[in-house]
């Protein structure tokens, strides 16, 4: 074999061992990248079901308060005495 051929055939078996290598670690590093969003969305869920949690504890105290609290609407009562006056609109308590 010729000078020119022997470096003919080690560059082009030296790129296409090159290019195995690359795409066995771009495949390797897409792996990994597409693990951490699967990490990153169980993380979300699991906040989700906290805030969830939360909020439905909420809401039962809420119930429970307004169950033990007597709770009047005051939006529309205001004092007479003092509208008639031109005065502040104050509700009255």
């Amino acid at each position: 074999m010729s000078q020119a051929s022997k470096l003919t055939l080690l560059g082009t078996s030296l790129f296409a061992l090159g290019t195995v290598v690359f795409v066995h670690y771009q495949q390797k590093a897409e792996q990994e990248a597409m693990h951490q969003g699967v990490i990153r969305d169980m993380e979300q869920q699991r906040i989700k079901r906290e805030r969830q949690a939360d909020f439905d504890m909420q809401r039962a105290l809420e119930a429970e308060y307004k169950k033990d609290q007597s709770v009047r609407d005051t939006t529309g009562e205001m004092d007479p005495a003092l509208s008639k006056r031109g005065g502040l609109n104050v509700p009255v308590r």
